[in-house]
């Protein structure tokens, strides 16, 4: 650290993650002798083709300060109640994965347990008509309801957003708030010759710019956690197969879902984000058994709308480093690892490294504790994602394809098997209270993917029949009369949070 006392934040890398940990750091500590410097460069392209989110994100930016209405106008921003999937558990397959509980918990229970005897005894087996998410995104709906009825419960949501607005409107907010923002290129990175700490990075320009704690930002390539530091990467293509994505914008087209779809493709799986301007795709799949050429032609048949660009292809390896702070280097985004973006975890990973970061920020230097606890905070935070993930691939009736007969048939982290199993003998998917996937999350893409539990738990059968038939209905009415309030999804965006750029049906 300087002798001034003054401690030096240097952020390499701009896009999403670096201007997320410029705000916030900037936020956190701007009462304290800090300085955040962030090095960006207009000649290196950024990855974000377009983003989905997930609810953490509303406490990211209320933590900032942010007006969620301004900054779903800077960003061509929409609303985002779950993920519909179709085609994953056998072709013709259609489920929601909500963000929400299913009905309400009771006895101790959760509902998902109350549902089963409501099915056992002949009830619908249509789960969804418990979650009013569900139901909202069925019907185009969306309504913030503390606008539209304080008195009744509120409806979890998150959003879509084109990532390179959302970086370039935080940039803004950051250099108001004084973050000094660095344009370069840097050429060289340098060293403590004693102890292998990063001391500074050297401009294209010739400019040093010196610090005492670096976040590495710089995407893949890992200018200072990889290139420089040698952090190594634990690869778990093994288990999430696939390794590139071919994106392409197209024009917005009706209706405006509240939702992001993911469609369960030959060799991968497809993503459509509607935006207020326009709706992003892309094709996630794996090279082994397509080519990206044929990826790329098939993206572009299957677009709802005329396409507004050429497809891009991204490459990329699933994974994490192994060391995600190594020295005095932090990595975050996509320079600490990759999940691919089928539940869209990629922005709240960069939330929990910053969370993390905070918990453990070397006020007084580093220490090889506050390391360890950083790297094995997020090493379960990854872990907790990754087996969410595989669940996707590895439940499923699909053999149509060898990449499908692959993920039905290989095999799985210990620490899923035994969630997999725990939630088909009685219900209960043995979620831990940091994991960032609840009971409700489980089971809907578990059941949704066609493993129904054989049993669930005996104290959901102590409520007298007719009590239990009265509850059920009433959580019922209770979830359909809250989706009744809801306007129309893309009404309420043109009432509340248009851009300049909104395209009205």
């Amino acid at each position: 650290m300087n002798v001034k006392g003054m401690y030096r934040l240097v952020i390499v890398g701009g896009g999403t993650a670096g201007w997320m940990a410029a705000a916030a750091l900037r936020r956190s500590f701007s009462a304290l002798p800090y300085t955040v410097t962030l090095i960006e460069s207009d000649e290196i392209g950024t990855v974000g083709v377009g983003e989905a989110t997930i609810p953490p994100m509303i406490q990211f930016n209320d933590m900032l300060g942010l007006d969620e209405n301004a900054f779903l106008k800077a960003v061509n921003g929409t609303f985002k109640l779950g993920i519909r999937f179709k085609d994953w558990s056998a072709p013709g397959s259609d489920y929601f994965h909500p963000f929400g509980v299913y009905g309400v918990d009771m006895g101790g229970l959760n509902f998902n347990h109350y549902w089963m005897r409501y099915q056992k005894a002949g009830g619908s087996a249509d789960f969804g008509l418990f979650n009013p998410q569900t139901l909202a995104a069925r019907a185009n709906r969306f309504g913030r309801m503390k606008e539209i009825n304080p008195n009744v419960p509120a409806v979890n949501y998150a959003f879509h957003f084109d990532a390179s607005l959302y970086a370039r409107y935080l940039r803004d907010v950051c250099v108001q708030r004084g973050v000094v923002r660095k344009e370069g290129r840097i050429t060289e990175v340098q060293q403590d010759p004693d102890n292998g700490d990063v001391t500074a990075v050297v401009l294209a320009s010739g400019e040093r710019i010196e610090g005492d704690l670096f976040i590495d930002c710089s995407g893949f390539r890992g200018l200072l956690i990889e290139q420089t530091l040698k952090s190594g990467y634990e690869d778990w293509s093994k288990w999430l197969p696939c390794n590139r994505a071919v994106a392409v914008p197209c024009d917005k087209v009706d209706p405006l879902t509240p939702y992001t779809t993911s469609t369960a493709r030959e060799a991968g799986w497809q993503w459509r984000i509607p935006l207020q301007h326009r709706t992003g795709n892309g094709y996630v799949f794996c090279d082994s058994y397509l080519s990206e050429e044929t990826a790329s032609d098939l993206l572009m048949q299957r677009l709802d709308g005329q396409a507004q660009a050429e497809p891009r292809v991204i490459r990329f390896q699933t994974g994490h480093r192994k060391q995600m702070w190594n020295h005095n280097v932090i990595a975050m985004g996509l320079a600490s690892g990759f999940l691919e973006p089928l539940e869209s975890t990629s922005i709240w990973l960069v939330q929990e490294a910053i969370a993390t970061l905070q918990l453990y920020f070397p006020r007084g230097g580093i220490t090889d504790t506050a390391r360890a606890c950083f790297n094995r905070a997020m090493l379960d935070a990854y872990t907790n994602v990754k087996d969410f993930l595989i669940a996707h691939y590895k439940v499923t009736t699909r053999e149509d394809t060898p990449f499908w007969s692959y993920c039905k048939h290989m095999d799985i982290p210990d620490s899923l098997q035994f969630r997999l199993d725990s939630f088909r003998e009685n219900n209960q998917p043995l979620v831990r209270p940091q994991d960032l996937f609840k009971e409700a999350s489980w089971f809907a893409v578990l059941a949704g993917q066609g493993l129904m539990p054989q049993s669930y738990h005996p104290g959901a059968d102590v409520m007298p029949d007719d009590e239990f038939r009265w509850r059920i209905q009433k959580v019922r009415e209770g979830t359909t009369g809250l989706v009744n309030m809801m306007p129309g999804h893309e009404a309420y965006i043109a009432k509340t949070c248009a851009s300049p750029h909104f395209v009205s049906a």
